[in-house]
């Protein structure tokens, strides 16, 4: 169903860059703009799909980032768009939209944050899950309105909702990097 959606949502964008592109020269340079711009596809997507809203201070890289890697396999140990499990993830996430180097499983990341409760979480922040064990077994990054991209074991890259059952019996706590930790590990 999912990807049915997004599809659609694809074949609308194809049909839209090229009814704009095939406009005489004197069109309108600013609607232009907006077709050459890649974060407008990733924003589209995750301000109409899935209902997260994308405002003028949202960090596009961050939802480029995602949607991007929407739909990679998991794989225990994975880095690469082959397969990644949910640390690879958020490490690679918070690289490259964040410049950010953070910890290589949930437990170390989780050691780097400055816990918070999920009414304060913000976009970029780190959700923390206790899934069938007395320790921290999974790590996603809050993207706003209760939603997290994650890598799932069952599903790879996906964005998944805070409010769903399943997510509220195994939610931890939410984490914020401090900046003293992101300060030290940028400047080695």
């Amino acid at each position: 169903m999912k990807k049915s959606l997004i599809f659609a949502l694809l074949i609308c964008f194809f049909y839209t860059v090229k009814a704009q592109n095939s406009k005489p020269a004197s069109s309108n340079s600013a609607s232009k703009a907006e077709v050459s711009d890649p974060d407008n596809l990733a924003s589209g997507f995750f301000s109409q799909v899935m209902g997260v809203a994308i405002s003028a201070t949202s960090n596009t890289k961050m939802y480029q980032f995602i949607y991007d890697w929407l739909g990679t396999p998991y794989r225990l140990g994975g880095d690469t768009e082959k397969g990644i499990d949910c640390s690879g993830f958020a490490y690679k996430l918070y690289d490259k939209t964040f410049n950010t180097i953070i910890g290589n499983n949930s437990r170390n990341i989780f050691s780097m944050v400055n816990p918070i409760n999920k009414v304060d979480l913000k976009q970029g922040d780190l959700v923390f899950f206790k899934i069938h064990s007395k320790s921290i077994s999974h790590v996603g990054v809050y993207i706003g309105d209760n939603k997290f991209a994650h890598a799932s074991s069952s599903k790879g890259v996906m964005i998944s909702n805070l409010d769903e059952p399943y997510w509220q019996r195994y939610f931890y706590k939410g984490g914020r990097i401090l900046e003293s930790i992101k300060d030290q590990l940028n400047n080695n």
